[in-house]
């Protein structure tokens, strides 16, 4: 693969990761500041600052995941666990559509379950193609992880 057309690549999964964060941010943003503030919440939930970087580390990790598996088979090679990658990444997207925007912490924790399913499916899709692109997911999974412990908290709390 030439130097240009991996560079391309590079670009396009990084809009892709970044352009999924933009839409769930959409419905992120305006229900952070009115609903989720009143909801209660357990003591180790993160401060809201923190969010926005780390997500940021993780859809950047995410992309490069991707491009290295595209890099190393091509599209039509890896067809199956780009396109585990591209439903986990539209569920990632509905996630914050479901919790933010509907306002629905059950539905969420259901959907997240899923969510989790596919991160940990295209982990191991991943891994049969490349590696270190499997591990760079594994710091996505842990936090995906940790909100659905948090999502189902503030579910249970706000009964």
């Amino acid at each position: 693969m030439s130097a240009i057309r991996s560079t391309i690549g590079l670009i396009v999964w990084v809009s892709v990761c970044f352009g999924a964060a933009l839409l769930g941010s959409i419905f992120t943003g305006r229900s952070v500041a009115d609903w989720y503030v009143g909801l209660n919440k357990p003591d180790w939930t993160p401060p809201n600052w923190i969010f926005a970087p780390v997500w940021s580390l993780l859809y950047l990790m995410m992309a490069l995941a991707a491009w290295l598996v595209w890099r190393k088979d091509g599209l039509a090679a890896a067809a199956l666990p780009l396109r585990l990658f591209a439903l986990q990444l539209a569920l990632n997207v509905a996630w914050s559509a479901v919790f933010f925007g509907l306002q629905m912490p059950a539905a969420a924790f259901a959907e997240i379950v899923i969510l989790w399913s596919l991160i940990a499916a295209t982990v191991f899709a991943f891994w049969c193609v490349a590696p270190v692109a499997a591990v760079l997911m594994v710091p996505y999974l842990g936090w995906v992880t940790f909100a659905a412990a948090l999502n189902l908290a503030i579910w249970r709390m706000n009964i």
